[in-house]
């Protein structure tokens, strides 16, 4: 069984119509869960524990990324080749699994491969990313996938990580953003507008973001058709 640990309510939205809460975990086809984890690490790590108890064979790490490579753009799909923890810890993509995501995706959609990098906080400004990029050669960076491949390798199962470039290294993220948004990865629509009047010359950022995640969604919503096919090929594979 595939088992997808996902970290916001927008990313659960390119799988399944379904609203969950967080922490919950529930089939969206024969074969394949979703876990809506919330943002952060240990989030994504007791999600993904979560979804081996009920049956989960093979884990993906779904979701937006920011970009630390200059050449990434906004709906830009990365295929990670490995995963590279905030403690320095390298895991690894299987190749055969990954080379066979490439075959199905790479005629429809601009992938890009290279290190995913685990953040252990919200990385907003670019030069922060920047200095990341040149400190560790990654090309990308969430808060998740690191704790899934953790679990996943404790576990002995292979792992993916499918993500989709939200942010690019050029763009500093509202400062919005980083005070509305909760541990379950949902934006406190209170918190935002109380900011927002207080520093309105922000809007016009935050409306460039939800063009660029809507980008990212779109992405998403096109591997979404091929998680049949993903999970075919583990079973078979290695399962």
């Amino acid at each position: 069984m595939l088992g997808i640990v996902v970290a916001l309510p927008e990313e659960v939205a390119t799988l399944t119509k379904r609203k969950l809460v967080k922490g919950e975990c529930v089939a969206i086809a024969e074969n394949i869960l979703l876990g809506f984890a919330g943002a952060g690490g240990l989030n994504a790590q007791q999600t993904a524990q979560s979804l081996l108890s009920k049956g989960a064979t093979a884990l993906i790490s779904w979701g937006c990324a920011a970009g630390l490579a200059p050449n990434l753009k906004p709906g830009d799909l990365l295929l990670a080749t490995q995963v590279q923890s905030a403690q320095a810890s390298a895991y690894p993509v299987n190749a055969d699994w990954l080379a066979h995501l490439h075959s199905v995706l790479a005629t429809d959609l601009p992938v890009v491969s290279g290190t995913l990098l685990e953040s252990t906080r919200i990385v907003a400004a670019s030069t922060d990313k920047q200095t990341l990029y040149k400190q560790t050669g990654a090309v990308a960076l969430d808060m998740e996938s690191a704790a899934v491949f953790a679990v996943g390798h404790s576990a002995g199962i292979p792992c993916l990580a499918i993500r989709a470039i939200a942010d690019p290294v050029t763009l500093d993220l509202p400062k919005a953003v980083v005070v509305a948004l909760n541990a379950d990865g949902k934006i406190e629509l209170g918190k935002l507008l109380y900011f927002l009047l207080s520093h309105p010359w922000e809007i016009p950022a935050l409306i460039k973001l939800g063009l660029n995640f809507n980008a990212a969604g779109k992405t998403l919503k096109s591997v979404a058709k091929q998680l049949d096919n993903l999970f075919s090929f583990a079973h078979q594979a290695y399962i």
